[in-house]
């Protein structure tokens, strides 16, 4: 099974998760283990990962993992964006979090992605096709690792942002290292993924990733959520060990 998972397109492991989800629930049904997304609940969730298998990673029903559910967490408890009157941009969309967010009635929302068929608007994120000041939430989430020039990227998210508006923007982000590691003369798949957690990333990003944020305007930190929830939830969530959630707002 570890070894399956990582060989199966996860738009693929999507679908099968949405055909097959009374079964997967029934058959990982348990008490060990809730997704706080949706509140179902299982004895087990599946590893996952390309440089190394995280046991207990990837939720066997939503297909949620860590990040995820972090993420949900926070927006539930920490903020009240769930239930304003928002105009929402969000890059890349999640599956995960695509119909809870669709169906959100206070939400004029819009998804983009130059491939996603979950994106409303096909569009490069240095280019966005969106007048200035229009969104007052930006999701990009697990994005800039992928964009060549993310300080453009950045810069785009900030244009579009109404002023006082907040972007979150996860990336893999290394707590221990200070600066961001970058090298595009490495174009081995295998030593990519070795070096950067996966192939197709660009960048393994340290803590200056909050200065490259403020470069472009945005004032900008990362949110230690982690530190507010109690071990048992932390264990039952299967939330990641140690991850900051990167807020900017535009002023």
């Amino acid at each position: 099974m570890k070894w399956l998972l990582n060989f199966i397109p996860r738009p693929l492991l999507i679908s099968l998760s949405i055909w097959f989800r009374p079964f997967i629930k029934l058959y990982f049904k348990g008490t060990r283990f809730t997704d706080p997304i949706d509140g179902s609940s299982y004895r087990k969730f599946l590893p996952y990962g390309y440089r190394k298998h995280r046991e207990n990673a990837l939720c066997p029903g939503t297909l949620s993992l860590e990040r995820h559910r972090l993420l949900w967490v926070y927006l539930t408890r920490e903020t009240s964006f769930l239930k304003e009157n928002l105009k929402v941009l969000h890059v890349a969309p999640e599956q995960v979090f695509y119909t809870k967010f669709k169906n959100l009635k206070k939400w004029d929302y819009t998804t983009t992605d130059l491939h996603s068929p979950l994106a409303d608007i096909k569009a490069d994120l240095c280019d966005l096709p969106f007048d200035d000041n229009q969104y007052d939430l930006i999701l990009c989430n697990h994005v800039l690792e992928h964009i060549p020039n993310d300080i453009k990227a950045m810069s785009e998210l900030y244009r579009v942002l109404k002023k006082d508006g907040t972007l979150i923007a996860q990336v893999p982000l290394e707590e221990n290292r200070d600066i961001t590691f970058e090298d595009d003369t490495i174009i081995d798949k295998k030593e990519r993924t070795r070096i950067f957690g996966q192939y197709d990333h660009l960048r393994v990003y340290g803590k200056d990733y909050y200065f490259r944020l403020q470069s472009v305007g945005f004032k900008a930190e990362g949110i230690d959520f982690l530190a507010s929830l109690s071990n048992v939830e932390k264990e039952s969530f299967a939330l990641p060990k140690q991850e900051r959630i990167p807020v900017a707002i535009k002023k």
